[in-house]
């Protein structure tokens, strides 16, 4: 008992540090180095922040959003189609072009970089932020509970944006700056305010860097045969999420997954049915390893909502497969002792866990008349 509970209070504290310690402490130093004269170690969390934060942001969309199918595919109840398209999944590039002009942007200084290269990167960058706000919008749909972390990486996103972009028309200014201060000419000094008016220009340029950019991109969608309105039928040619303009097929139902096959089809002697009781409005067979196991899956949905979604979507695809080669009772009782192993691991985790493990038990499935 005591192993257990350094053990759950281990988890806990790793769980707590990877979800929100490590995404807090990321978040507040790039705030600080967005809005400090002095900015520390910004090349190193800016990238931290982009890998890391990438990591932790597709782990816990992975955990939480199980998508599997076109919309136009019959999927499981706890299931998602896929939130972007897959069939204009080229719009990806836009999000590694945009990452591509951010690192250009970040370890490349100003006086280092062409001017057609720097308004392009910047370009690609705007155009990237676009996209990735498009994408939370779309996911807004489903955001539950924990999923608002989700935001967070976004948020970051759009502040290294920020940043990078007023650092490198900063560092534009100072560039012409020291020009001057280097004791050229009057007859040159003319001709370096005239470059510095036309840096207030340059927000010019990047808009037209950022057409030009779009342009490109355009034509490249048509070249591989997505079509110029790819960027939006990519989140419009999709179910079940906010911009979604597509009906999707029912879901798959499942019924009589081998445990519940079991306890209606096996001999009695063997399974041990207890009671009729109801699932999804239907009446089924009831046994006490039927009911460990349903226990056990009511606390797992309690604590680890997303983990459940999981592994249930696992079970789902897979258990209803296995239950109709469950034809014969001898098959049932097979699978019963096959199941026995996990039976007893769910009810130590009930005992170790609920305070009333035996009543979590006895109320599963509770046959109302």
């Amino acid at each position: 008992m005591q192993s257990f509970r350094f053990d759950d209070i281990f988890m806990r504290l790793l769980v707590v540090a990877i979800v929100f310690i490590i995404p807090g402490t990321l978040t507040v130093w790039n705030i600080y180095n967005c809005v400090s004269k002095k900015p520390r170690h910004e090349k190193l969390i800016s990238t931290l922040t982009v890998f890391v934060g990438g990591i932790l942001y597709s782990g816990l969309k992975s955990l939480d959003f199980e998508e599997s199918g076109d919309w136009n595919e019959a999927i499981y109840a706890m299931q998602y189609h896929y939130s972007i398209s897959p069939r204009y999944s080229a719009v990806g590039l836009i999000v590694i072009l945009g990452f591509i002009g951010y690192f250009i942007l970040l370890y490349a200084d100003a006086k280092r970089l062409p001017p057609l290269i720097a308004v392009s990167a910047i370009g690609l960058l705007i155009l990237m932020n676009v996209f990735q706000l498009a994408y939370a919008v779309q996911l807004s749909k489903n955001i539950r509970d924990i999923d608002y972390l989700l935001y967070v990486y976004h948020a970051n996103i759009l502040i290294l944006s920020a940043r990078i972009i007023q650092r490198h028309m900063k560092e534009e200014v100072e560039l012409f700056r020291n020009r001057i201060s280097e004791g050229e000419s009057r007859k040159n000094i003319t001709a370096l305010f005239c470059k510095i008016d036309s840096l207030s220009k340059y927000s010019i340029c990047i808009f037209i860097a950022l057409f030009f950019v779009i342009a490109i991109i355009e034509l490249l969608f048509v070249l591989i045969g997505q079509g110029i309105d790819a960027p939006i039928k990519a989140f419009t040619d999709t179910a079940d999420w906010t911009f979604s303009k597509q009906l999707p097929p029912p879901p798959i139902e499942y019924s009589g997954h081998y445990l519940c096959t079991v306890a209606a089809g096996g001999h009695r002697k063997v399974v041990k049915p207890l009671r009729l009781g109801t699932r999804r409005n239907a009446t089924i067979i009831v046994n006490r390893q039927l009911c460990i196991a349903n226990a056990f899956e009511e606390i797992l949905q309690e604590r680890f909502p997303g983990l459940h979604r999981r592994i249930r979507s696992f079970y789902d695809t897979h258990g209803y497969p296995v239950s109709k080669k469950i034809t014969t009772p001898l098959r049932a009782d097979l699978i019963y002792y096959m199941m026995k192993p996990l039976e007893w691991v769910f009810l130590i985790v009930l005992y170790m866990t609920d305070l009333r493990p035996e009543q979590r038990i006895a109320r599963q499935y509770s046959y109302k008349a």
